[in-house]
């Protein structure tokens, strides 16, 4: 097909013909770039393409309790831990990922107070690397009987979060993700 629309275009002349082909490569050439680019959804943990992921995290305390999911690397042999929350959209402010994400993850909804700040985390999870940024914010249940349940099954994955006690991540029993937030916390408390 693309040498009979070539061929045709070379009747009305060279420049005719360049421009049919260079119509024909650009698209072959944007087909396979949009199937080769084509970034995946990224998951729980961290986006895996090779971009930095802006996420919204939520820090909601139970007294001296974090609320947390807990992961597992079985590469590293790792157990850690993450406040809830995820990716923020095009277009999408990070507090309103925040509230979007707790809906997705708990069905919950969740008031979104000030940001405790902003980390970078550059890490390896499962073998390959990733990249994000993280919008940490504080944050509360709209519903105070939530504060009652000491677990809470993700919704949108495969994992189940809980109320840890922060003294094990400023002592090191357990680990905190993102980098520099056992850090960030502390100071504040």
């Amino acid at each position: 097909m693309g040498i009979v629309v070539v061929a045709g275009a070379g009747v009305f002349g060279a420049g005719w013909a360049w421009l049919a082909a260079g119509v024909l490569v650009a698209g072959s050439v944007g087909a396979l770039c949009r199937v080769v680019l084509r970034e995946r959804r990224a998951d729980s943990v961290g986006g895996m393409a090779s971009t930095i992921r802006p996420i919204a995290l939520g820090v909601i305390w139970r007294g001296d309790a974090l609320l947390v999911f807990e992961g597992r690397d079985e590469l590293k042999g790792e157990t850690f831990y993450r406040p809830l929350g995820g990716g923020i959209e095009f277009g999408e402010a990070s507090q309103e990922a925040l509230r979007r994400e707790f809906v997705e993850e708990l069905a919950a909804e969740v008031t979104v107070g000030e940001r405790v700040g902003v980390l970078e985390n550059v890490y390896t999870w499962r073998g390959r690397r990733g990249h994000e940024i993280a919008f940490m914010f504080d944050a509360e249940f709209a519903d105070p009987a939530l504060y009652a349940r000491d677990e809470f099954k993700i919704l949108d994955d495969d994992a189940t979060a809980r109320w840890v006690d922060f003294a094990d991540f400023r002592d090191g029993t357990k680990i905190l993700y993102p980098r520099g937030l056992t850090e960030l916390l502390s100071a504040e408390q």
